[in-house]
């Protein structure tokens, strides 16, 4: 393969990747994908044995099927066993290197729509950082930071899309976004992102941009990001739709950087979804120095004992449920568990 640039935008789940994405697509030369979760899921680096040519395929089909019906829409990938064999077919060998497989598998699909740059924004690519830059040297990450505050609202209300524009997403993916949510889990996996980030701060190959720099700042952000990747920035990738928000319906006719995405877990004006005295302190209690560390302020707050008990007997049962759901998106438990918990 001679991709000479691959990009992967990593990050705590709702910490703005998707939008980072889709600014780095409207570039001519960038390709974005959707979330594709290679890494973890579809594949364990704990495995290092090449594939056979039917394990090929069929890791090959669940790619095509990821990407072009999307993640969350449960498609059936035995449509794209044709694409799978062709893509196979040019691949050297008797047994395939699953990193060379998804290298094939990006290249082919960002020069059918006519670029050279793949991106892949899948969030949870955070916890394989170290994988990427070692496997991919041609590989630059951009690695996007939100307000954990933030994150928890979002994550909260993530069940809602179905109701605020993602009317193609399945029921059971709504169920499943509900179950995923406490705010102990959701605090400690941002904690873990954004520590596991941080070891590689000073990596020539890796950018940190915050979520409300790029909001405040847009056109500057996306410049010094261009610099890094060694683009040329232009006005038209800003305009990117106003869709995938958790606090507000889509708005996919009008375009821009929407400036009022931060600090909403303090507003007062969200109806059916605020963040409650006792979320926010287990927030701020789990990640206080690292917030500290990124230049997010704590507040004082005096949590509601009675929504704190509620959230810490609850927790347990929530966990199990969560392991439950989300069985059939582990490839191995043990890894996932060690890199996001």
């Amino acid at each position: 393969m001679n991709l000479e640039k691959m990009l992967f935008v990593v990050g705590n789940s709702r910490s703005g990747t998707t939008m980072m994405g889709r600014i780095l697509g409207n570039h001519a030369d960038v390709h974005t994908f959707g979330e594709l979760h290679f890494f973890g899921q579809l594949w364990s680096p704990a495995r290092t044995s090449g594939l056979s040519r039917p394990d090929a395929e069929e890791l090959a089909s669940k790619l095509f099927c990821i990407q072009r019906i999307g993640y969350r829409q449960q498609g059936d990938p035995r449509k794209f066993e044709e694409d799978a064999q062709k893509l196979c077919d040019g691949i050297d060998g008797h047994s395939i290197s699953p990193t060379v497989l998804y290298l094939a598998f990006l290249q082919n699909e960002t020069m059918l729509n006519g670029k050279s740059i793949p991106c892949d924004q899948t969030p949870r690519n955070v916890f394989y950082i170290d994988e990427i830059l070692k496997v991919y040297p041609q590989a630059k990450i951009i690695n996007m930071v939100r307000d954990p505050r933030d994150v928890l609202l979002s994550q909260k209300r993530k069940w809602k899309r179905r109701f605020l524009g993602g009317s193609d997403l399945p029921l059971k993916e709504s169920f499943r976004d509900w179950v995923n949510y406490h705010p102990i889990t959701i605090s400690r996996i941002w904690h873990t992102a954004v520590k596991t980030a941080d070891q590689f701060t000073k990596h020539d190959r890796v950018r940190t941009v915050y979520f409300e720099q790029l909001l405040d700042l847009p056109e500057k952000t996306v410049t010094e990001l261009c610099e890094f990747i060694e683009i040329e920035y232009t006005q038209s990738m800003l305009q990117v739709p106003q869709v995938g928000s958790s606090v507000d319906t889509d708005k996919p006719t009008k375009t821009g950087i929407n400036p009022n995405r931060a600090g909403n877990w303090s507003s007062g004006n969200l109806q059916g979804g605020n963040l409650n005295s006792s979320e926010i302190y287990i927030n701020q209690k789990l990640n206080g120095e690292l917030m500290k560390k990124h230049n997010y302020e704590s507040v004082k707050i005096r949590p509601n004992i009675f929504s704190l008990l509620i959230d810490f007997f609850t927790f347990p049962i929530k966990v199990v449920l969560a392991f439950l759901c989300n069985l059939d998106r582990i490839k191995n438990i043990r890894e996932t568990i060690r890199r996001r918990l």
